[in-house]
């Protein structure tokens, strides 16, 4: 005779992740068919967060162990902009219950039951040839989850570029720019190598000549290699008005 659905949930309890989504498959490597998991969460043993995943009951999710599952099922999906930057340490105005920025590789709706708890945006804006890398640029917090990526100050900050005239103000990105000081010359030369935005570029010459910023000097020249026309011009959301001109 076959052990119950709960006795053999309470054998694996142990080794299951506290606070963090429980994905059928992970369930089922722990003996539990999938009808089996379906009547533990209808008797209470598990909380349903959406279709094929699960929380333990009395958990709270946890938005890291949450990111690194949701990194299992969005290829590319990182820490992104202006979220990465704050995460190591580069702030302007701290919000109470800030927006993520997460930015991935596919386009995809993230699950309510994340944002829900968690308020989200996602992007899969691709700034680099296919060229790059992957890993250049993204890395782990130190002393964080290994298996959550997010973008190094470096990348951050031309995701944050990125996104100004969308969802990013222009005197924010200034002030987090200009923040960001401390920025290896040989990563960004090498992002900047791969950028494929003419925004980006000449968003990020204006922004490190008019600041005095170490980097200027890569800016310009990889905005030049990116040419485009004398000037850039764009209204944005926000009702800014971004006027980019050619560096001379």
């Amino acid at each position: 005779m076959g052990s119950s659905p709960s006795l053999l949930f309470r054998q694996a309890l142990a080794s299951l992740p506290r606070g963090a989504p429980l994905s059928t498959r992970l369930l089922q490597e722990q003996g539990l068919s999938a009808k089996q998991v379906v009547r533990l969460a209808e008797g209470g043993w598990l909380r349903r967060l959406g279709r094929g995943v699960y929380l333990l009951p009395g958990d709270e999710l946890n938005r890291d162990a949450a990111l690194a599952w949701l990194g299992t099922q969005v290829p590319g999906l990182h820490v992104a902009g202006k979220t990465a930057l704050g995460w190591r340490g580069v702030r302007h105005n701290l919000a109470f219950k800030e927006r993520l920025v997460l930015w991935g590789d596919v386009p995809t709706t993230l699950p309510d039951w994340f944002t829900d708890v968690f308020p989200a945006a996602y992007q899969a804006t691709h700034l680099f040839d296919n060229t790059l890398p992957a890993a250049v640029g993204l890395a782990p917090l130190p002393g964080g989850r290994a298996d959550l990526l997010v973008s190094a100050p470096e990348r951050a900050v031309l995701e944050l570029l990125s996104d100004i005239g969308k969802s990013q103000g222009l005197e924010e990105a200034r002030h987090l720019v200009e923040g960001a000081r401390s920025l290896r010359m040989d990563i960004m030369d090498t992002l900047l190598g791969h950028l494929k935005r003419i925004k980006v570029a000449r968003l990020a010459h204006a922004f490190a000549d008019d600041l005095g910023l170490p980097w200027s000097e890569l800016a310009r020249r990889h905005s030049e290699r990116l040419g485009g026309g004398r000037r850039w011009v764009s209204a944005t959301k926000t009702g800014e008005r971004l006027n980019l001109k050619r560096p001379s």
